[in-house]
C-alpha cells in the first residue's frame, strides 16, 4: 500500500510539473504576441487622436482613417493565424506543422522586417503530426525569437520542413553570432542563458519538454567561426499516419 501511494505521489508531482510548463510557455508565448501587437496597437491609437485633432480637414481625417484600417487588420491577422491553434483544453489533433511554422513567422514578422532579415522557407505541404497545436506553436515562437535575438541587420533566417520516412523534422538555421562549444550542452538547461538579464533561461528548457511529451526530440549545432557563424534547431516528431 505505501508503493502504492508513493508512486501516486510522484504521479501528482509529474502531473502538477507539467501544468506550470504548460503556464510557463504560455506566459513567455503571450508575451511574445503581446510584443507583436504592441506597436499598432498604439498606432492606432496616435492615429485616433490625430483624426479628432484635424477633425476639420477631411482629407486628413481619410488618410488617417485608412492607415488605422490598415494597422487593425495587421493585429487581426496576428490574432486569427495564432490564436486560432487554440482549442477547448488544448486537444491533441492532428495539424499540418507548416501552418503552425507560418503562424509562429507571422508573430514575429515586424522584427523580422525592422532588421531587414532574409527569410528563406522551404516547408513541405501535408506534413502532418498529432500535436497540441498551442503548445508547439509556443515552441516554435520561441525558437524564431532566439533566432531573431542572434541574427545580425541583414541576417538570413531559413525554415526548412520535410518528411523523413516515419518523422517530420522542422529546421529553424540563422547566421548570428553562434553559441560556444562549452555552452552548447547546456542550452536545455532549465536557467541556462547567454542574454544575461534579458533572459530567463526557459523557453529552451521549456521548448525541449513540449517536445518531449510529444513523442519527438530536439538537437541543437551551432558555430562561432568567422564567416560561418550561426546555430541550428531541429525538431523531429512523428508523422500522424505513422503515430
Amino acid at each position: 500500500m505505501k508503493n502504492q501511494t508513493e508512486q501516486e505521489r510522484w504521479q501528482e508531482l509529474e502531473e502538477a510539473l507539467q501544468r506550470s510548463e504548460r503556464l510557463a510557455a504560455a506566459g513567455q508565448y503571450s508575451a511574445a504576441i503581446m510584443h507583436e501587437i504592441n506597436n499598432p496597437l498604439e498606432t492606432i491609437s496616435n492615429l485616433a487622436y490625430l483624426a479628432k485633432a484635424e477633425a476639420d480637414d477631411a482629407a486628413k481625417v481619410r488618410e488617417y482613417l485608412a492607415q488605422l484600417e490598415a494597422e487593425l487588420a495587421n493585429v487581426i491577422r496576428i490574432a486569427k493565424q495564432t490564436l486560432g491553434f487554440y482549442g477547448p483544453a488544448e486537444a491533441l489533433r492532428p495539424v499540418n506543422l507548416a501552418e503552425v511554422a507560418e503562424s509562429a513567422l507571422v508573430v514575429h514578422g515586424r522584427r523580422l522586417s525592422a532588421k531587414q532579415v532574409t527569410l528563406v522557407k522551404r516547408l513541405v505541404d501535408q506534413a502532418t503530426v498529432k500535436i497540441h497545436p498551442g503548445e508547439m506553436l509556443q515552441v516554435l515562437s520561441n525558437l524564431i525569437a532566439n533566432a531573431v535575438d542572434a541574427l545580425p541587420e541583414k541576417g538570413t533566417l531559413a525554415i526548412r520542413l520535410r518528411k523523413c520516412r516515419n518523422e517530420v523534422h522542422l529546421m529553424i538555421v540563422d547566421d548570428g553570432h553562434g553559441i560556444p562549444a562549452p555552452l552548447i550542452d547546456k542550452v536545455f538547461d532549465p536557467f541556462f542563458t547567454t542574454k544575461k538579464e534579458q533572459g530567463t533561461g526557459l523557453g529552451l528548457a521549456l521548448s525541449k519538454a513540449i517536445v518531449e511529451r510529444h513523442k519527438g526530440r530536439i538537437r541543437t549545432r551551432s558555430s562561432v567561426s568567422k564567416g560561418r557563424s550561426g546555430t541550428a534547431f531541429r525538431i523531429s516528431l512523428p508523422l500522424h499516419d505513422a503515430v
